[in-house]
């Protein structure tokens, strides 16, 4: 059975228009049924809202989780937890560095903080790789984080 767009009304076989509300039956996803109160089309595909989830680290991820399409989305799902655990991973990282070399800050920093540069671009990389494989519908997953991010998922 098929429902309207707009309104929700059942639509009866062979309708060309709602008879509720007058849409034309056009409106209604092809081959798809769309249900009363359901969700509507956002504009997003899967791998775009997937890569999306990583642009703004743990924010993006916990927007999409609350995003009613896309919390649905097993695949959208799986990146915003995994981008919430690595931003996770990179402010615990950047915290325990801080804490870590500024008690040694008598020490001669220029080595301690080109490592650290070194580090920061991994991640920036690492960020910049999650993205462009979500975005070619690669379900790609991180050691460690990956199988935590594919349970919470579901």
């Amino acid at each position: 059975m098929t429902y309207c767009v707009k309104c929700g009304a059942s639509l009866g076989e062979g309708a060309g228009f709602c008879p509720a509300c007058g849409t034309p039956v056009s409106a209604v996803a092809q081959g798809v049924a769309a249900a009363p109160g359901g969700p509507q089309s956002t504009g997003l595909t899967s791998n775009v809202a997937g890569a999306l989830t990583y642009l703004v680290g743990f924010i993006t991820g916990i927007v999409f989780l609350a995003i009613e399409p896309y919390n649905k989305d097993p695949f959208v799902r799986f990146h915003a937890f995994q981008s919430i655990f690595l931003s996770v991973v990179y402010v615990a990282i950047s915290i325990l560095w801080g804490a870590v070399f500024g008690m040694l800050s008598f020490v001669e920093m220029g080595f301690f903080w080109s490592l650290f540069s070194l580090v920061r671009l991994a991640f920036l990389l690492l960020w910049l790789f999650m993205m462009y494989k979500a975005y070619n519908k690669d379900r790609f997953s991180l050691p460690i984080i990956g199988p935590l991010a594919a349970k919470q998922a579901g």
